[in-house]
């Protein structure tokens, strides 16, 4: 069941529909939302990034930071690289910061500026996790088993990480025939 009224489970999106996000919001929101969907983060732990976190091709997330309480680094693909690289970090502090420049930006400024850019183009059930969402129904659709998405995720239930995954109906009956050939 897609996302409503902030019940149910966030969209995930297609490619197409992450591209035409992407290009709807503005910075800082629309990085942050890329690291979130490159890194399976949670908006929680990205908008607290530090610079000093991004280091020898990794992002780090501080066990303060993660839902789990367990630190978490994960490698950063060429694609984020370019795009950390454009978005001319700053050399040290919050990569995101707020209204006040010593403190990070929230989690609600950054879910506001999602729901106004999905509003603008007509995305519907998207939330921050989305991203997340996406990213792991990705790699799963792609042949990832669940132990590599837990190494990602650093989820502790792969149960907990199995109702992640979108599973369309057309795919389990595909998985079905093509065992009986």
């Amino acid at each position: 069941m897609p996302k409503v009224n902030r019940n149910g489970q966030a969209a995930v999106l297609t490619d197409d529909q992450l591209a035409e996000l992407f290009e709807t919001l503005d910075q800082p929101h629309r990085l942050l939302f890329q690291i979130c969907y490159h890194t399976a983060a949670r908006v929680g732990e990205a908008v607290q990034l530090q610079r000093s976190d991004i280091i020898n091709g990794r992002i780090l997330y501080r066990a303060k930071n993660t839902k789990t309480k367990k630190t978490r680094d994960v490698i950063i693909s060429p694609p984020l690289a370019q795009l950390l690289l454009d978005a001319n970090l700053p050399q040290q502090g919050c990569i995101f910061p707020g209204r006040n420049a010593n403190e990070h930006m929230t989690t609600q400024a950054a879910d506001l500026a999602l729901r106004k850019a999905c509003d603008y183009i007509g995305l519907k059930g998207v939330s921050t996790h989305s991203f997340r969402r996406s990213l792991l129904t990705k790699l799963h659709r792609a042949g990832y088993s669940l132990r590599t998405l837990q190494q990602i995720t650093q989820h502790q239930d792969i149960g907990n990480l199995a109702r992640y995954l979108d599973v369309e109906k057309e795919e389990a009956d595909q998985a079905l025939l093509s065992v009986w050939g």
